[in-house]
């Protein structure tokens, strides 16, 4: 009779590594294309505040693998060989603060892309698509003294660089005198060209 090992938690705990890897340990990095004028908005200088974005992003995803299947038929039967990669729409949640900095250089960008009152903008793609890096944190400090933790940086697990993005959707936010005890969100849906998973710690 066949036989396989028992396997009990002991030996399960050894191999999760790390504890296993936490959704909520993330940092998302967005960088506007230079094409891009945001005038007043963003900080108020024109510029976007990354480090600030990097605070109230609230929610972001490593992106999912797509790769279609072409069914070939053959005699009754189907060979499934492998089609084009896509990439589906990427998502970022957003806490608004009361500068609504943030909300105004998305709204901006997309100004950028299609005017308000009328067809024009940006032609050039390279003018209006920039990138962002999402990075996927340890829960373990990288900097230690002894048996303490300084907690000075993170560890970095993974990260993904999104290449040529460009926004296409700015959510609305629901205003209510029944709201109360929350703060203001938002979500940003981004095209993506493409994107792949980089060494950790490159370009952070």
């Amino acid at each position: 009779m066949a036989q396989i090992p028992t396997r009990g938690i002991s030996q399960f705990k050894s191999k999760l590594i790390g504890g296993g890897a936490r959704p909520n340990l993330f940092e998302v990095d967005v960088t506007f294309p230079a094409g891009v004028s945001l005038g007043v908005q963003g900080d108020g200088t024109g510029q976007f505040d990354k480090e600030n974005f990097r605070f109230l992003c609230k929610a972001a995803a490593l992106p999912a693998s797509n790769v279609a299947s072409i069914d070939v038929p053959f005699r009754g039967r189907t060979l499934k060989v492998a089609g084009d990669r896509t990439f589906d729409v990427w998502t970022v949640t957003i806490i608004n603060d009361e500068n609504f900095s943030h909300r105004r250089a998305f709204e901006a960008w997309m100004q950028n892309l299609a005017q308000y009152g009328d067809h024009s903008g940006l032609a050039n793609p390279s003018d209006y698509m920039g990138q962002a890096i999402v990075y996927q944190l340890g829960r373990s400090p990288s900097n230690t003294q002894g048996n303490n933790t300084t907690g000075d940086n993170a560890n970095i697990l993974a990260q993904y660089r999104f290449i040529d993005i460009f926004p296409t959707a700015v959510s609305a936010i629901d205003l209510s005198y029944d709201s109360s005890d929350t703060i203001e969100e938002f979500t940003v849906d981004f095209q993506v060209q493409y994107y792949f998973p980089e060494a950790p710690g490159t370009g952070a």
